[in-house]
Formats: C-alpha cells, structure tokens, sequence
C-alpha cells in the first residue's frame, strides 16, 4: 500500500508534513509506503533533519516531485488548469495511475476536493461527495457531514451522505450499525425545511439506522454517530466547534490567575486537563475524509501538527484495507437503483 502525502499543503508545510509523514512511516514497521509529493529539495531538506525517523530498512518513504503548489488565495478551479503540476494534482493524478492508494493534504481544502473530482471522478450512484469531519463528543466520536463541500442539497444528498458516513464509521470505527441523525431545528419529524423533512422520509426507508432528528445540542452529546446537514450549517457548526477549544483554555487560565491555592489546585488537576485535551482533540482523529469520490482522500485541517498528519495517513490506510470506497459503491449503486438515484442529480 503507498499513500500519497501532499507535502506543500498547509499552514506549516513541508516542515509538519514531513515530519508527521515519516513518523507515519517509522510506526507502519513496512505496511505501507509513504510518497511525499512536492519540491523534491525542500521535502529532502526537511527529511534530512530527522535522521533517526529514517533509518531502518521497515520505514518505507519516497518523493515525487511536483514544481508547484496551490496557495489559499488561489480559486481552486482556476488554479489547477493553470497549475499542472500543483502537488494535489499531481497526487490525485498518481491515484488515478493507481501508482498510490490514497491522498492525504492540509492544504486548499476546494483544492483538494477539485483535483480529487478532476482525476478521481465520483463513484457511480454518488450524486455528490462530501466530507465527513470527526467531531468528539466525550463518549467517543460523531461525524458530521457535509462540512463544506456542498452549499446547497437536495434530500437525495443528504440521504446519501448519511448512507456514506454510517459505512465509513462502521469499516474504519468499527462502530456496530452506526446510529444516523438528521441535523434540524426540533426532534419532531415535523420540523426543518422542506428539504430536511423528505429527507427525514427518504432515510426512514433507507439501509441506514435511522434515529430521526436531533438538534445541535445534541451533537457533543453522542446522541448519534453520523449527524447528516447539508454543507453551509456543517461548515458552521464546524468553525464553530473548532474555537471551543482555545476558549476553554483562555477561562481556565484566567480562572486560576495568580491565586496560589488555585494554581495549586490546577496542577493537581493537570493529569484531568491532560486528558479533556486528549478526548477533544481534533488530531486524534486525523482528517475529513471527503466520502463519494471514486478513491480515497483524506483532507486536513491547514494548520495540522505531525500528529495529525500522522493519524490521517493511518485513517487513509483504514479506508483502504477496509474497501470503503467499494462498499459505497456496491450501497449506493443497489439502494432504489443506480438509475433512479442518477435521475435525482
């Protein structure tokens, strides 16, 4: 198995994805190959600076050099006609070579997607990809999806993004009959658009568990393991989720200020802090695996550490050794027919 690592994507490359690309190596022990895409010098400086990551004949690693890269003012469309030999597309062209099994990138996330459909194309019965982000929720973890890739749906995508979803945290998971909801502003079937509520219709007679509507309370609840929205809320929800973080740091900090007795207090608790840290730390999980395309891609947060990078490589080889990609095809491509499911594009 060979993964494909777009080096020259994201707020910290190539220094962070290089690093966390061949510590991804070191720990497969030879189970996969890791091929660093990008400006072959830059990519070799960086490796020459972790000489212990590198030795060893089971650290499997290779580069593949691409002359340009996809900045994030760039228009994702525009830029990869002109940019022939952007590192994604060219990782997503070697894909499609079958040359690599999967793609993983912190860079342009429109970018990454483009390149994916320009070379990878979509599954057949996809009508549309989306991308699946690994939320924790205290419990374990809760997929939302679609986070971005698509602004506005019909029912019939959110359907199938939730049909996708329940497939991936079942194979890559191993969630048992992953739990499916649908993100809306009550539990009542009821309630939403008029979208939302033939959705809600649609998956009641899907091959999904279908648990019906929940709301964004619910979300970092664990009350289901896919919550299915279309891409405008889940990006929302997303950016939202994503500040949490940093805000309960910042009142924690200020909370204890130069009191001694709560500083005291504070590192007593710090193995507590150590692992609420831990529980919702989006790198725990990787990246967003962008569901639909006819191969595997997995899209990085931009300012993702080597731990990151790490974690999504190995959730790329999940996929991968798991055959998500072909078990939605065979899903989707028998639930109503592929026909009748292309007719609603």
């Amino acid at each position: 198995m060979r993964i494909a690592v777009d080096a020259m994507g994201g707020d910290y490359a190539p220094a962070s994805i290089v690093l966390g690309g061949l510590e991804a190596a070191k720990a497969a022990y030879g189970a996969y190959e890791v091929v660093f895409v990008g400006d072959k010098a830059q990519i070799e400086q960086e490796i020459s600076r972790h000489p212990l990551l590198t030795r060893g004949e089971n650290v499997r690693f290779s580069i593949h050099h691409a002359s340009e890269k996809i900045e994030m003012c760039d228009v994702p469309t525009v830029a990869l006609k002109k940019k022939r030999d952007a590192s994604i597309l060219v990782a997503a062209r070697l894909h499609q070579e079958g040359k690599v099994d999967a793609i993983v990138s912190a860079g342009h996330t429109g970018a990454a997607m483009a390149a994916s459909l320009m070379a990878l194309g979509r599954i057949r019965g996809v009508n549309r990809p989306g991308i699946g982000s690994l939320i924790p929720n205290g419990y374990g973890v809760t997929m939302l999806i679609d986070v971005g890739a698509n602004v506005d749906c019909k029912p019939i995508h959110l359907v199938q993004f939730g049909m996708m979803g329940s497939i991936f945290m079942n194979r890559v998971l191993g969630i048992e009959a992953p739990k499916v909801a649908l993100l809306s502003n009550g539990e009542e079937r009821s309630k939403g658009t008029e979208v939302t509520r033939e959705a809600y219709r649609m998956l009641e007679t899907s091959r999904v568990n279908f648990t019906g509507n929940v709301e964004g309370r619910d979300i970092l609840k664990g009350s289901a393991d896919v919550v299915v929205c279309d891409g405008f809320v889940g990006n929302v929800i997303l950016k939202f989720a994503e500040s949490l973080g940093g805000v309960f740091r910042h009142h924690i900090k200020r909370q204890i200020g130069k009191q001694i007795f709560r500083q005291i207090g504070a590192f007593l608790l710090q193995p507590t802090f150590t692992g609420l840290r831990k529980i919702f730390d989006y790198e725990e999980y990787g990246g967003a695996p962008l569901l639909g395309i006819d191969g595997v891609c997995i899209i990085c947060h931009g300012g993702s550490t080597p731990k990151a990078i790490r974690n999504a490589i190995r959730e790329a080889t999940k996929m991968v050794s798991e055959g998500v990609t072909q078990i939605i095809g065979h899903e989707l491509q028998t639930h109503n027919g592929v026909k009748a499911v292309e007719q609603e594009a």
